[in-house]
């Protein structure tokens, strides 16, 4: 008898039709045709290329906005979001976000592509996946989330693409959405690497999460304790910051200790990768907290300051404190805090892309000598992302350097 290790549930589908064949042409369609790549590619010529935030930006995946749906109200879930929130997520959960809200988000997320282009990036989008079906596999149900954050998924070290193995259940099957694209970059010589599949099983969340007050959180992050538990590796691309030779990860509620061990020895002897934590009551994606902007200028959250900022300062590396982000507290964010300020993508070293209305931060960049491109993703925001956030690096001008 064939092992089905996945079941997906429709209305009007009943059960035997998960052995049975069919169910893997329905569940994953064409998409899964061989992958060999062309024995005529010139790996020299591949149009996957990152080593840094910094280098000159020439191809970007930019996130969707369609379909984005409110994830269950799981405990990873409230470990990640602050308290205000909680009774939407209640309410709303498998729900759509609210239309005329992701309506203006798409029109935002559709003038920050058309500035890439007008910038000279090549702008590539995932596919379009339809998050409403609710599925389920030995050890959870869940429904979809979004498309909307590759950064999330996606780590680009050099000429590899590395799909990360997530904590959310609700984003299980996330990576499928930009699988097309994986495929292409692949048969044009690029490396592909999906990172073990966790089982997201009960074992790997702490259920009894205390998470009452943010003096809780605190006090937890401290001692180094997280929803997230070391039953197997899990970690977001977006918890890793590339500075060359020298990437910077942070243990988070969806980053464990295993992850970064297991990308420390699948990335081998020519990278260090360094553990920082923080002072954040609420860890989740190191790039509204840490982010490198060119070589020896670092930008540090001074809300969530560093306990390891000496590793930058010993290289010789100026560390500036953004200024406090001035998006009023009536916007709605909903998985994502203020300083999205700072979650800025950089086109090269001397250009930024940075939302239009923090003012105080376009100063800051222009006494750095980089000039600003000002586009508003305010609405966006409010899906859990910046510009860094909405979008992977694909390809920067550069070569592997050390800086440390």
């Amino acid at each position: 008898m064939a092992i089905v290790p996945l079941a997906r549930f429709q209305r009007s589908s009943s059960l035997w039709f998960l052995s049975t064949g069919r169910f893997f042409s329905h569940f994953f369609g064409r998409r899964f045709q061989s992958t060999s790549p062309d024995p005529l590619v010139n790996v020299d010529d591949c149009p996957v290329n990152s080593h840094n935030e910094w280098g000159h930006l020439e191809e970007i995946i930019v996130g969707r906005v369609e379909g984005a749906r409110v994830p269950p109200f799981t405990s990873e879930v409230k470990a990640t979001t602050y308290d205000k929130w909680w009774p939407f997520y209640q309410n709303h959960a498998g729900e759509s976000f609210p239309s005329p809200h992701l309506a203006k988000a798409e029109a935002e997320v559709g003038e920050f592509c058309r500035v890439l282009e007008h910038e000279g990036v090549t702008v590539r989008r995932p596919d379009l996946q339809d998050q409403s079906f609710v599925y389920s596999t030995p050890d959870f149900t869940s429904s979809g989330m979004y498309c909307a954050m590759p950064r999330d998924i996606i780590l680009t070290v050099g000429n590899e693409l590395i799909e990360a193995p997530m904590a959310w259940r609700s984003r299980f099957f996330e990576y499928r959405c930009y699988r097309s694209l994986m495929k292409e970059y692949f048969q044009k010589g690029a490396k592909w690497t999906t990172a073990p599949k966790p089982f997201m099983s009960d074992e790997l969340y702490d259920h009894d999460y205390p998470i009452s007050s943010v003096e809780d959180r605190h006090s937890l992050a401290a001692e180094g304790k997280f929803v997230t538990t070391e039953f197997e590796p899990c970690f977001d691309a977006a918890d890793f910051m590339r500075c060359g030779r020298d990437i910077f990860a942070q243990r988070s509620q969806v980053t464990n200790k295993f992850g970064i061990e297991w990308l420390r020895r699948h990335l081998g002897d020519d990278y260090r990768v360094h553990e920082l934590s923080f002072r954040d009551p609420n860890p989740m994606h190191v790039d509204a907290t840490l982010l490198a902007i060119r070589p020896g200028i670092v930008l540090s959250n001074p809300d969530r300051p560093c306990h390891q900022i000496d590793i930058f300062e010993k290289a010789g590396w100026k560390v500036v404190h953004p200024p406090q982000p001035v998006m009023p507290d009536s916007h709605p964010l909903w998985m994502s805090s203020k300083w999205l300020s700072m979650n800025v993508l950089m086109l090269d070293e001397n250009r930024v892309i940075v939302s239009a209305k923090e003012y105080p931060i376009h100063k800051m960049f222009e006494s750095l000598g980089i000039e600003c491109i000002k586009v508003d993703l305010r609405f966006a925001n409010s899906l859990g992302g910046g510009f860094h956030c909405w979008t992977a690096d694909v390809k920067r001008k550069g070569t592997l350097e050390s800086y440390f």
